[in-house]
């Protein structure tokens, strides 16, 4: 299977990041841990570092299938500034391949311009940077291949969901029983 890549900034919100690494991996995804710093040790909001995978230099995003964003602050304005990142959002949109971000995150995608016309959601306070996207305050949002979420609180439904769109409702369901989460 492609790989899903999860990109780290430092001031990352970590609750999100390994919420997400690890229900993924549950389902049986290949998640790739992507640090944009030019360090495999990237440092959370909380202080919580995490070790990645790979550093963005090194990741071959032709074989991916799903570019993942988690939120905090500055995680998500160091994401926003990183030049190859951003060129790579671009093409993974251009080939219609999945997008996912969640808290203030999705705003790299609102200021790339690939949220015009979706529905998206986003952490309170950042909505003016979804530019030209249908702002909702459900806790996730899926248009086409663009999955949003609004932040800390929405991390396992975001997870579950990129779970369903990936591997499918049973899968999901199968792992949302074996966690003890209620729909």
């Amino acid at each position: 299977m492609n790989n899903i890549t999860i990109h780290l900034a430092e001031g990352f919100e970590e609750i999100e990041a390994v919420t997400i690494i690890d229900v993924l991996r549950r389902a049986g995804l290949e998640v790739v841990i992507v640090s944009v710093t030019g360090s495999l040790i990237v440092k959370g909001s909380h202080n919580i570092e995490l070790k990645a995978d790979f550093l963005f230099e090194k990741v071959d995003y032709t074989k991916g299938q799903m570019i993942i964003l988690p939120g905090g602050m500055p995680g998500t304005k160091n994401l926003n500034e990183h030049d190859g990142l951003k060129i790579q959002i671009l093409k993974y949109h251009e080939n219609n391949k999945y997008l996912a971000a969640i808290c203030a995150a999705p705003i790299v995608f609102g200021n790339l311009g690939i949220l015009k016309g979706k529905r998206a959601v986003c952490y309170p306070g950042f909505e003016e940077h979804l530019r030209g996207a249908e702002v909702s305050n459900n806790q996730c949002m899926i248009d086409n291949k663009i999955i949003t979420a609004r932040g800390v609180g929405a991390a396992l439904n975001f997870s579950l969901e990129l779970v369903r769109i990936l591997v499918g409702e049973e899968r999901a369901i199968n792992l949302r029983k074996a966690m003890l989460i209620e729909y």
